[in-house]
């Protein structure tokens, strides 16, 4: 794909529904009993994956568009899958689901493609390995396939080494299984999602501190109920057009119903702190998941130093606030990121790759990355490595160069932005 600099953004957008949400009310109607309905499903690959796993134990699902029916079959009726179940290009579906699969009456493999047979599963085999349960990596490597026994489990408290809400709702989800309670505490909070849905399925969940450390605990579970469910636009993709809307001059969008969790929402924080111009409008159901109406104008961005707490609220959408430091004035400091390197791609180096190819000034650290921004930027072709948020974020950084930007494999978007591209030109409109 060759894209190249832009008119200014103007408009509204719709953004299609939060991907962590999407998976997590799929999964939780197919173990609840009754019906769940869902509105504001994303029907990005990442979750159609978790669909198919769940249609392959036996779970009536239907699908149409971003509405959801699913017929739940209850927390201990899943049936076996007759082959491996394929998790795609998902890291929340691998891992999430080794929680409910290490408590089930029947043996199971997970696998993925390529990248999730990279991806380390050791943060979610070894908790569950400590409640009783039976996964090995079948490669030996720590990695996916998965080869996983359903055995009885018990009730542990997890202190984990990382702020990790795919490795904190492996544990909690086999904690609805495991006998007594199951506590997981943090170094720092990481989104909420499932704390907050497993309360809206009936499931008994209390959060506060431990240690000083963030800690939230379940019980067993005889239990969950179908409920309703709306989807809140997905903040990760709404950082893209709040970050190309800042950096285009004579910008100005609104983007429409975008989830707001306080455990999401570091991305509005960081742009503010570099000078940007987002208001939040319009806040609404704050008891479960909140959303807003965000509105953007473009504002000459600063360098910044974006670590510490903030990098749980924050860390899929690292990639593009790289792609905002490259076009402030002065240097951003990203650092204690280093779960970027496991993500769909090494993040930290495939950003600092690409900038550098477009004539960036950026070092590569530990966990992090250094930018300068201010630096004059030119054509050229970047590897997305298959990563859709490196494409997205690199489609994003075209509007301000001069000359074309190549990006291979563009068509990776589809894992969570399906309409990227067509959002995106929608606003250059």
């Amino acid at each position: 794909m060759h894209l190249s600099a832009s008119t200014p953004l103007r408009g509204s957008l719709v953004i299609s529904g939060d991907k962590s949400i999407s998976h997590r009310a799929v999964m939780f109607g197919s173990l609840a009993t009754g019906t769940t309905e869902i509105e504001g499903f994303l029907p990005g690959e990442d979750c159609l994956s978790t669909i198919r796993c769940f249609r392959s134990m036996g779970v009536r699902i239907e699908q149409r568009g971003s509405s959801v029916t699913i017929l739940g079959r209850g927390l201990r009726e899943l049936m076996p899958p007759a082959e491996a179940l394929a998790c795609g290009n998902s890291g929340t579906t691998t891992r999430l689901l080794s929680g409910v699969l290490a408590a089930q009456r029947f043996s199971s493999v997970l696998t993925g493609d390529a990248s999730i047979q990279r991806r380390p599963m050791k943060r979610v085999i070894t908790p569950l390995c400590a409640m009783g349960a039976d996964i090995k990596s079948i490669s030996g490597n720590d990695c996916a396939p998965l080869s996983i026994r359903g055995k009885q489990l018990y009730g542990v408290h997890f202190n984990s080494p990382i702020a990790s809400a795919q490795v904190k709702s492996a544990v909690l989800l086999a904690g609805l299984y495991a006998s007594g309670q199951t506590t997981v505490t943090e170094p720092a909070l990481s989104r909420d999602h499932t704390e907050r849905m497993l309360r809206a399925f009936g499931a008994k969940v209390s959060t506060g501190s431990f240690e000083g450390r963030p800690a939230v605990t379940v019980s067993e579970t005889e239990n969950l109920y179908g409920t309703e469910i709306s989807v809140p636009g997905d903040i990760s993709s709404a950082a893209f057009f709040l970050v190309g809307a800042s950096i285009v001059p004579g910008s100005e969008v609104v983007l429409r119903n975008v989830g707001i969790n306080p455990t999401r929402d570091g991305v509005i924080s960081a742009l503010r702190a570099m000078g940007a111009n987002i208001e939040v409008l319009d806040i609404r159901n704050e008891d479960s998941e909140p959303a807003a109406d965000l509105l953007v104008r473009y504002a000459p961005l600063h360098g910044t130093e974006i670590g510490g707490e903030l990098i749980p609220r924050l860390i899929d959408e690292l990639p593009v606030l790289a792609v905002a430091a490259a076009c402030a004035e002065g240097r951003t400091v990203i650092r204690d990121a280093a779960e970027l390197k496991v993500k769909e791609s090494n993040r930290i180096h495939t950003m600092a790759e690409g900038l550098s190819r477009l004539g960036a000034t950026v070092a590569e650290t530990e966990d992090g990355l250094i930018i300068d921004g201010g630096a004059a930027l030119h054509g050229g072709e970047v590897e997305s490595y298959l990563d859709h948020r490196v494409a997205m974020s690199f489609a994003i950084l075209s509007l301000v160069i001069d000359g074309e930007v190549k990006i291979t494999h563009p068509e990776c978007v589809n894992i969570s932005a399906p309409t990227f591209y067509e959002d995106l030109e929608q606003l250059r409109n």
